[in-house]
């Protein structure tokens, strides 16, 4: 799964010598909580709510409200922006994009294309919603977890077994499980699995874990 399927494509975005009044007014209006900062179609920086509120004056501030306003009025986003942006390419894979977010510690990545141009933003958000999608969490049917020791046609004995009872399987995952075993985590279009399991059972698997769901 591409960033560039997950993302916000054509974002707003904010001029970095714009003011800081200008900025607050567009989010507000947009209900945004982060904006990249652009110099052209070049993205130059982000700025959010956090970052605001270290350059608006808190409310035991002697100035009046007109002084204020002023000030923000007068105050470029470059001076409140987060200068280091790090972006990632609409072409990297989502799992890269959370890899950068878990590095930096930061909950949204800039999208460029080839051109260092930016068409994108990705968060936090849009990475769990990919993760559910790749787990078919939202989709009818059984969550079917065999535990196998890692061998040649393994996967192929297990996916045989499935598809023999006329199940189709729409997702699945593989990952390190107990006692250095893989486990095999299938989403499969069916709620009537135990003619699969019995088999499954009777080949010499290990059903782990059976979840069935309806479409959410």
């Amino acid at each position: 799964m591409f960033v560039k399927n997950r993302m916000t494509a054509n974002p707003y975005t904010v001029s970095y010598h714009s003011s800081i009044t200008d900025l607050m007014e567009l989010m507000h209006e947009k209900n945004l909580k982060r904006v990249p900062v652009v110099d052209g179609d070049k993205v130059v920086g982000i700025i959010t709510n956090g970052d605001l509120a270290k350059v608006t004056p808190n409310q035991a501030t002697t100035l009046s409200v007109w002084e204020i306003n002023y000030l923000l009025a007068k105050t470029p986003v470059s001076q409140a922006m987060t200068k280091d942006v790090i972006t990632v390419h609409e072409d990297d894979f989502v799992e890269q994009a959370a890899v950068l977010m878990r590095k930096y510690r930061i909950s949204t990545l800039a999208v460029v294309d080839h051109q260092d141009k930016l068409v994108g933003i990705i968060t936090e958000s849009d990475i769990f919603d990919a993760f559910i999608d790749i787990l078919g969490v939202r989709e009818e049917g059984t969550r079917l977890t065999v535990s196998v020791t890692d061998a040649p046609g393994i996967l192929a004995q297990v996916a045989k077994v499935i598809s023999d009872h006329g199940a189709n399987i729409s997702r699945m995952v593989a990952y390190n499980g107990n006692e250095k075993k893989t486990d095999l985590v299938f989403k499969i279009d069916t709620l009537d699995t135990d003619d699969i399991v019995s088999s499954l059972t009777s080949a010499g698997l290990e059903v782990t874990n059976l979840t069935k769901s309806t479409a959410l």
